[in-house]
């Protein structure tokens, strides 16, 4: 089990008006590499979770955010890291969705998710998409 803090995470499942939600394939020499994931990154100090999850779908997918709420909050420890996900739902926004950083992308419905390898942190938000409240 990992002794440090946490690294505190903006997640955003962003959908299109067909229902389907964008992934991208994280890069092979990132922790979890290789694995597909829904964007999002750190919550720098100082910031809002929703202010780094605007930036972030801005740096990363080419999106401003218009419409987004939250969805669930992640604890998970990996052997060598321990993350919180803060995940977002957002169902407006503007702009061409693309991956800036050069990953692979998909729009995939949500029930075909289980087909791709995700990190294990993600495996709750996919339950939820999949089993809505």
């Amino acid at each position: 089990m990992a002794n440090s803090d946490p690294i505190h995470v903006a997640v955003g499942v962003i959908e299109n008006t067909d229902g389907d939600v964008f992934i991208s394939k994280r890069h092979k020499d990132l922790h979890q590499g290789d694995k597909w994931e829904f964007p999002g990154g750190k919550v720098e100090v100082g910031e809002t979770v929703y202010d780094a999850l605007v930036r972030e779908l801005r740096e990363e997918c080419n999106i401003s955010v218009q419409t987004a709420s939250p969805l669930t909050v992640i604890n998970h420890d990996y052997q060598d890291k321990r993350v919180v996900l803060d995940v977002w739902r957002i169902t407006s926004f503007t702009g061409e969705v693309r991956q800036t950083d050069g990953q692979d992308w998909l729009w995939v419905p949500v029930y075909a998710l289980g087909a791709y390898q995700f990190p294990e942190a993600n495996v709750a938000i996919i339950d939820l998409l999949e089993n809505p409240l």
